[in-house]
């Protein structure tokens, strides 16, 4: 074990104290369940840098770490799916978990056939993360009420839904090849 793994099970850990804050019948719960969520942000980012930095990446942390990072926003985009109840919202949701699904069969069906490198993680998809998590840190910490910044929240929602599609489809495109193929027995 050591600190990017750990880090990586915080993330893990502070799910259920997300969710219960998001709950809260307070003013305050949605500014506490964004903060965490922005802590588990940052700790997405803290343990890949220390993992590479102290050059401490484990199979553990390779596995875990793309676990924890979907669920982190699968269980946001849930919470914020039923809160703020619009197409706005639940549209990009859709398509953001539906692509996590997508992406995550086509890279281990990728790494049984010996050809994971050709759907590895691409630029796109971090620009597509941080749209995606500064959408959600917006949206966790305002009621859903249509103001400036909760459309702000959307509108980078909708990119981040947008950056998602283009780049499952480019990684449909580099799995083309392998998916064509007459599988032999």
């Amino acid at each position: 074990m050591n600190i990017p793994n750990l880090l990586t099970l915080l993330r893990v850990a502070l799910i259920p104290i997300f969710i219960l804050l998001f709950y809260l019948p307070y003013n305050w719960s949605y500014l506490a369940a964004s903060s965490v969520f922005a802590v588990a942000a940052a700790t997405d980012w803290l343990d890949g840098y220390l993992a590479r930095r102290l050059e401490q990446s484990t199979p553990f942390g390779a596995f875990l770490d793309p676990v924890a990072d979907k669920l982190m926003v699968a269980v946001a985009l849930v919470l914020l799916v039923e809160n703020h109840a619009t197409i706005w919202l639940t549209l990009p949701a859709a398509v953001i978990i539906g692509r996590e699904i997508v992406v995550s069969a086509l890279r281990e069906w990728m790494a049984e056939l010996g050809a994971r490198a050709h759907v590895a993680v691409s630029n796109l998809g971090k620009w597509k993360t941080a749209a995606q998590m500064v959408a959600l840190i917006i949206l966790l910490g305002n009621p859903p009420a249509l103001t400036f910044i909760v459309l702000v929240g959307y509108a980078l929602l909708l990119i981040a839904a947008a950056l998602t599609l283009w780049s499952m489809i480019n990684y449909l495109r580099a799995a083309l090849p392998h998916l064509s193929t007459d599988v032999k027995k």
